[in-house]
């Protein structure tokens, strides 16, 4: 035997991609048994392409939690679609989600063609996962399954439960049955390649969302600016720029006599603190930078905008 090969596991990249708000980033973070993609009730919450890594003695998959496929009305919105679709030419299998509690309209035939569409062009084996069947009737969600079996030659359909756990190990069968077998890609002890200053960031933005009015959150993002360790102390000092469009939202963030950024603040810090397992000083600032989701400069500094692929 020779020493010297590294370990062949089943092990390879799984692309989660679907609709907004179908549960992508509440899978994956249950997947994980911890918070890596920030969650909302509201769409288009995941701007970034996410990586977490699922780790068992025999396999280690690599999901990558993409931003929702939607009709893109922003040049931020048109790269958060592109990170999507781009994702998918680059995994080893596709695991499509859908909300089958979501209204008729978004599972209406156009939708299925439109998924069908982008997975012949990615040319992956590919998963339909059926999200939320802790919601739903048998007698609703089989005709529903039956619809998109009829779509695409999917390698299987899997009804499961992100919020819940339900249907996690037949997905987890069915990509170990799928991947390629090779070395590890990730060490066994980082869960994710993004860095603490992104995640806080991202948490930040989650507590913008969780708290503000529905129309403020898409026009909303989070620089941080200064990211201090001081292990002595054991605190970290964190400064942060939140980034509106208009004066109003920046009014809307503040609040009267700045209580709505106090609730935001302490909230992050909260979660923050428990995630870096240390004291976190926290200031936060908000800025006006008009236009800024069509700014492409910005956008890369973000992370978010994407080079065109063929």
């Amino acid at each position: 035997m020779n020493h010297d090969q590294p370990e062949q596991i089943t092990c390879g990249f799984v692309a989660l991609v679907g609709p907004p708000n179908a549960g992508k980033s509440t899978l994956l973070n249950r997947l994980l048994g911890q918070k890596i993609s920030i969650v909302s009730p509201k769409p288009q919450t995941t701007r970034n392409r996410i990586l977490g890594v699922f780790n068992e003695a025999d396999s280690q998959i690599v999901f990558l939690d993409t931003p929702g496929l939607h009709q893109a009305r922003s040049r931020l919105n048109s790269e958060m679609v592109k990170i999507a679709r781009n994702t998918v030419s680059e995994v080893d299998v596709v695991a499509y989600m859908i909300d089958v509690t979501a209204p008729e309209a978004e599972n209406r035939p156009e939708k299925r063609k439109e998924a069908a569409r982008l997975l012949q062009w990615a040319d992956r084996p590919a998963l339909l996962l059926c999200n939320k069947i802790d919601r739903i009737s048998k007698e609703k969600l089989l005709p529903l399954i039956a619809a998109w079996q009829d779509a695409y030659p999917f390698a299987a359909i899997i009804p499961l439960s992100a919020l819940t756990g339900e249907g996690q190990d037949i997905l987890l069968t069915e990509l170990r049955r799928l991947l390629p077998r090779g070395p590890r890609l990730f060490p066994e002890d980082i869960p994710t390649d993004a860095s603490e200053r992104f995640i806080c960031a991202e948490i930040i933005r989650e507590k913008i969302m969780l708290l503000t009015r529905d129309e403020l959150p898409y026009s909303t993002a989070v620089a941080i600016e200064h990211f201090r360790e001081n292990p002595a102390r054991n605190l970290t000092t964190i400064h942060a720029t939140i980034m509106v469009e208009k004066d109003s939202q920046k009014g809307i963030i503040i609040g009267k006599k700045g209580t709505m950024l106090r609730r935001i603040g302490q909230a992050a810090r909260e979660e923050i603190e428990v995630m870096l397992d240390r004291q976190v000083l926290l200031k936060l600032w908000v800025k006006v930078q008009k236009n800024w989701t069509g700014n492409i400069r910005i956008l890369r500094e973000l992370g978010i905008q994407e080079s065109d692929r063929q």
